[in-house]
Order: structure tokens, then C-alpha cells, then sequence
């Protein structure tokens, strides 16, 4: 297992900036959050589809999971969306030629400077009923990256 460590902290701030408590929540539902981040974890690692669940059963935003991740020097794997390491991921890397049409066409309008936000990428997911790594797949082709992760991941 690797530990984010300081040096990983300092390299992330200098790209992202998150506050400590970005959700200004109270010190008990910040122990209750880090209660549950510490219970879910496997293997010393969250996974963000684990996360997101944690964020939605404790009616907080998913960036203050992110924020608790930090704090406890941990790592977030299976990004839903493929930007670092994902083991078995429940995706064939295939997108119907028609989805990937439509997607295009909406990339081009929703993109700025080639990148597409994490939330915008998962509604685009929703709006056309295909699974987020779909949508991960048209960005890779065009050369666009995702950006603003939902927990602050990058």
C-alpha cells in the first residue's frame, strides 16, 4: 500500500486547493465522516464509487470525503471515470457508434480548452443512459481530459 504522504500533499496543492473543511460541517459530522471513510476502506484504499456512497448516506458533498481522504492520508482508486488506476473495472471499452456520435456533439459544446469537468462528464453519463467510463472513452479519443474531480482528486 503507499501512503499519501506529505510530498504527494504538497504536489496536489500546488495543482488543487482545497479547504480542510470545504463543507464547513460540524467537528461531529467530521468524525462521523472519518468513521465511515475508515470503515470502508479495503486494503488501506476508498474507492470513489465507495466515496460517492459515503458523501450521499452522510448528506454531504462529495468533496468534504474527499477533503476527510486527504486529512487521513489516504488514497482514493477505481476513479469511475478512469483517470488512475482501475481494477476490474465493469466496463468493455465499447461505445455504440450512435451514443459516440451524440457524445461528440455534446463534448464540443460543453468542453472548455479540452477538458470537461467530472460532474459534467457523469451527467453526460446519465443523459445518455451509458455507463461514466463510456463518456471517459469519447473524451480519450478526442484528446480532452477531465477535470475538477468531484472528490478533488485532481
Amino acid at each position: 500500500m503507499r501512503n499519501f504522504n506529505e510530498a504527494d500533499k504538497e504536489k496536489k496543492q500546488d495543482r488543487i486547493r482545497i479547504k480542510e473543511n470545504p463543507a464547513n460541517l460540524s467537528d461531529e459530522k467530521l468524525s462521523e465522516l472519518e468513521t465511515a471513510v475508515r470503515a470502508s476502506l479495503k486494503d488501506g484504499y476508498l474507492s470513489c464509487p465507495v466515496a460517492w456512497n459515503i458523501a450521499k448516506k452522510a448528506g454531504v458533498p462529495k468533496i468534504a470525503v474527499g477533503a476527510i481522504t486527504d486529512k487521513l492520508n489516504l488514497r482514493i482508486t477505481d476513479c469511475q471515470l478512469g483517470c488512475f488506476k482501475v481494477d476490474k473495472t465493469p466496463y468493455d471499452n465499447s461505445v455504440p457508434q450512435e451514443a459516440d456520435n451524440k457524445i461528440a456533439a455534446r463534448l464540443d459544446a460543453l468542453t472548455e480548452d479540452n477538458k470537461l469537468a467530472c460532474a459534467a462528464a457523469f451527467e453526460l453519463a446519465r443523459e445518455f443512459k451509458l455507463p461514466p467510463m463510456a463518456v471517459a472513452e469519447a473524451l480519450n479519443i478526442r484528446n480532452m481530459k477531465i477535470r475538477d474531480c468531484q472528490l478533488g482528486c485532481f
